[in-house]
């Protein structure tokens, strides 16, 4: 799970990218500004090609572009790998352009907002970033423990009743026995 890139856009009076932030570090030198003129022309024609007031997703070869644009036609784009979660996605866009445009930065001049620097380094371990995804972590554990003391509790009661079993056949041996001894010594008479 990976995030290459976030971006913010407006959609007014054209798409223009007010602000973004890459992280490149995985692919190679040379192939980083190739890597990143395809993210920034995806980006902008996803945002492009979404209404205001709308998400989507839009898979591209081996990438996926997450958009939505508020209906004041402020956009957010993140561009991710295929088994990045589209909801946790979506909840980073709906921070990120609620922070930006209460930050009160200027929605037709591009400038750089450290803010998404923060965001594409803290959102790379979605697991960690968010807390759904936490709690499903910890109730996925939780039901990993529960099931191996089910298995445990359960094969404690088989070896139970197979004690139980043995202690009827033992009990049933000893009866006989006694029976026995008794036939036998009721013959004999000991002085």
């Amino acid at each position: 799970m990976k995030l290459f890139s976030v971006a913010i856009y407006t959609k007014s009076p054209q798409v223009l990218a007010l602000c973004s932030s890459s992280e490149l570090s995985s692919f190679g030198y040379f192939q980083r500004s190739s890597v990143q003129e395809f993210m920034t022309f995806l980006s902008g024609t996803v945002v492009d090609r979404t209404e205001p007031g709308q998400r989507q997703s839009v898979e591209e070869e081996k990438y996926i572009g997450h958009v939505f644009v508020r209906s004041d036609e402020l956009a957010g784009v993140i561009v991710s790998d295929q088994e990045y979660p589209a909801r946790v996605a979506h909840s980073l866009l709906t921070k990120m352009l609620d922070e930006f445009s209460s930050s009160g930065n200027s929605m037709t001049l591009a400038e750089p907002w450290p803010r998404l620097d923060y965001y594409i380094s803290s959102y790379q371990d979605p697991k960690q970033a968010d807390k759904i995804m936490q709690v499903q972590n910890q109730l996925d554990d939780t039901k990993i423990v529960l099931h191996k003391t089910i298995e445990s509790v359960l094969q404690r009661g088989e070896k139970l009743d197979d004690l139980v079993a043995r202690s009827d056949a033992l009990s049933g041996q000893s009866k006989m026995f006694y029976k026995t001894a008794k036939k036998t010594n009721s013959c004999c008479i000991v002085m």
